[in-house]
């Protein structure tokens, strides 16, 4: 059974926006601090945002004043919005728990910046 679900990755240009979505069930985003995270070609996977359980967020500095992590409870969804994207957010962009959860790696969805 699938815990995560991410959704709406694709090919902009730069400096345009997208709008990620992670679909999580209830007592996953209730119980647990949530984050996106991002896998580079060719190199490690890293942190992006967090949100924890009281909604408290924060995003990581390479994305700060660009990216907003948020969540609608009775959506049971959390949002990664990326504005002013760069080629270098280029990547496969997954949500899991922090520190993530190995079983629930999903298959993420694919951004693609293009200069």
């Amino acid at each position: 059974q699938v815990q995560l679900q991410e959704s709406g990755g694709g090919l902009v240009q730069a400096g345009g926006s997208l709008r990620l979505s992670c679909k999580v069930s209830r007592s996953i985003l209730l119980g647990n601090t949530i984050a996106w995270y991002r896998q580079p070609p060719g190199k490690g996977r890293e942190l992006v945002a967090t949100i924890l359980r009281t909604g408290q967020t924060s995003v990581e500095d390479p994305v700060k004043g660009r990216f907003t992590i948020s969540r609608d409870v009775a959506a049971n969804t959390i949002y990664l919005e990326m504005n002013d994207l760069k080629p270098e957010d280029t990547g496969l962009y997954d949500c899991n728990t922090k520190p993530p959860t190995r079983p629930w790696w999903g298959q993420g969805t694919q951004v693609t910046v293009s200069s």
